[in-house]
């Protein structure tokens, strides 16, 4: 996605955010956030379409984003932004905490900070203030907790785009991102970045509009801080050592360790800068799989180096064909402007195609999910519409699908007669977060029991330092999803990363089967497969466990039964 509608979008989303904050009107702040959304998933460079044309974009906002463009930001958000402290913005990051109760806080007991709220809840200050009881000062402590927790890690989509972003802007000669990103974490703090090039790399990194601060600076290593608050490591290694260098800064430490044990065990040494023998001489350092085959084992792929058993495994030539993008056939779970997509069912379905995908699923939400305002109405005339499409796409099957909402105890929006009427039925929880963890327990095992669900939505619903996962017993759900055959999404959503790769190890143990889903809300968003590859890749998935790679007539008898 272009960077100019990230940042645009950005510029808009902290407007309504400020504009929330000083008690502004809620129909305004809404109409800049839906704004916001539709420029940052437009799939055109901003720059290079009429800003108007942009659904949900009017002429005051077009001012705006005009003006942003043209020189980074606009004088109502600059106004804004004087008026209210930083500290009470990051109130507003408090899960639970909204721009009325933050603004309060600030002007009536001068708290301006998380920091300030916890002191202020933990020395009584907010005993007897309405809207403050017991019960919402220890969620807000559990809020503050979490974000003291989430700390300066951003999860895989922010990451991703900045490596991508300073790897384009310096011209090594080789070039490649390192650590907990090569790895596909869900969440990343710094980021490393490897090349071989000139020591001038170092002075064209550090000069980079994107460059706030510049921490540290020398020949082979400089880190500096970016306008996202994320520190990047640039180093520049020597040519020859380059498979040392990405086996050592791709980590992980224990991985490491493990390996280094196994060559000073045999006498040799292993570093940054390759793997040499008792004379110093140098047995492998050029790749990555050179010095992997001299300690007498198989390739590693970066996502599986957790010293979680891949060694052992590599060493007796037994790690899986993990599953790759290239084998993804189709997406099980996406969205269009009939609900809260920002694409339409036509421009969704020919980018899909241009992905050269097999089939493809529109997975709009049922009508439970009441702001959607979906009926069964509209969803029969998407049918009809979804049935005259297919003739345009012979070699891509469309498949009508629905996101269902698994209410408190377990059922959802639609009658199993209704629901045969669709290829695909995705079942997702989206309310009632807090429920206990047999109450939760059940709600899944229900959903898993209901033969009108195929696959389980976002299972742990949790949002990337915003939500905490909900609290289930994941062993008996997914007991529970084996003996249905339902399958449990691993959702490509960066802040969703849903589900993690210790909980799909979990579930694929016990014998259950995967969709890796998009959850596009529009065109961009259908990129994002490759994180769920990457989740599904720490976890040791092959194609025999991911139904979204099948053939689609295997796909389509998983689903009949």
């Amino acid at each position: 996605m272009a960077r100019a509608n990230d940042e645009a979008a950005a510029a808009l989303e902290e407007y309504a955010e400020l504009f929330a904050l000083n008690g502004g009107d809620a129909f305004r702040v809404r109409s800049y956030q839906k704004a916001a959304k539709s420029i940052a998933g437009h799939p055109e460079d901003l720059r290079s379409v009429p800003v108007r044309q942009i659904p949900g974009v009017g002429e005051a906002i077009a001012k705006k984003v005009e003006e942003f463009l043209a020189r980074g930001s606009f004088r109502q958000l600059d106004d804004l932004r004087g008026k209210v402290p930083d500290g009470v913005r990051r109130l507003t990051r408090i899960p639970s905490l909204g721009p009325k109760k933050a603004l309060f806080l600030f002007q009536e007991l001068g708290v301006d900070s998380p920091e300030a709220l916890a002191e202020a809840i933990r020395g009584g200050r907010l005993a007897g203030v309405r809207g403050f009881g017991a019960k919402t000062e220890e969620n807000l402590l559990k809020g503050i907790e979490q974000m003291e927790q989430s700390g300066q890690r951003v999860h895989l989509g922010v990451a991703m785009e900045l490596a991508e972003k300073v790897m384009a802007s310096l011209p090594a000669e080789q070039i490649a991102y390192a650590g907990s990103l090569r790895r596909m974490r869900e969440t990343v703090g710094d980021i490393d970045i490897l090349a071989v090039g000139p020591v001038s790399l170092m002075e064209v990194f550090s000069a980079q509009p994107y460059v706030t601060e510049v921490i540290a600076a020398g020949e082979r290593k400089t880190s500096i801080r970016t306008d996202r608050g994320i520190q990047v490591d640039l180093r520049v290694v020597p040519a020859e050592s380059w498979g040392a260098a990405l086996v050592y800064f791709t980590g992980s430490k224990e991985h490491n360790v493990h390996i280094r044990e196994m060559a000073v065990k045999k006498g040799w040494k292993l570093s940054e800068y390759g793997l040499f023998d008792a004379d110093d001489q140098v047995i492998a350092a050029a790749t990555e799989e050179d010095i992997y085959a001299a300690l007498g084992m198989q390739y590693v792929p970066p996502p599986m180096r957790e010293d979680g058993g891949e060694i052992a495994a590599a060493l007796r030539g037994e790690l899986p064909e993990l599953v790759t993008l290239a084998d993804i056939k189709g997406d099980l779970h996406t969205h269009t402007n009939l609900t809260d997509g920002i694409a339409s069912l036509e421009d969704m379905v020919a980018a899909a195609s241009a992905r050269g995908y097999a089939y493809y699923a529109i997975t709009d939400h049922a009508p439970n999910l009441v702001m959607q305002r979906m009926t069964l109405e509209k969803a029969l005339d998407q049918r009809t519409q979804i049935a005259a499409l297919q003739a345009k796409y012979p070699n891509m099957r469309l498949l009508q699908g629905t996101e269902l909402n698994i209410a408190p105890d377990g059922s959802v929006d639609w009658p199993l007669d209704v629901l045969e009427g669709f290829d695909v039925r995705v079942a997702s929880v989206h309310s009632h977060f807090g429920q206990s963890r047999d109450e939760m327990t059940r709600r899944f095992i229900a959903a898993c029991e209901n033969p009108g669900v195929h696959i389980i939505g976002h299972p742990t619903t949790r949002k990337i330092g915003k939500r905490e996962p909900v609290d289930a017993d994941w062993e008996a759900v997914f007991r529970a999803a084996a003996r249905t055959g339902t399958a449990m999404e691993i959702d490509s959503y960066p802040d969703r990363a849903d589900l993690p790769s210790d909980l799909v190890r979990l579930a694929r143990h016990h014998g259950v089967k995967f969709s890796i889903d998009s959850d596009s809300h529009a065109i961009p968003h259908l990129e994002h497969q490759r994180f769920g590859v990457g989740i599904a890749q720490r976890a040791w998935l092959t194609t025999d466990d991911v139904i979204n790679t099948w053939p689609l007539e295997r796909l389509l008898t998983f689903l009949r039964q």
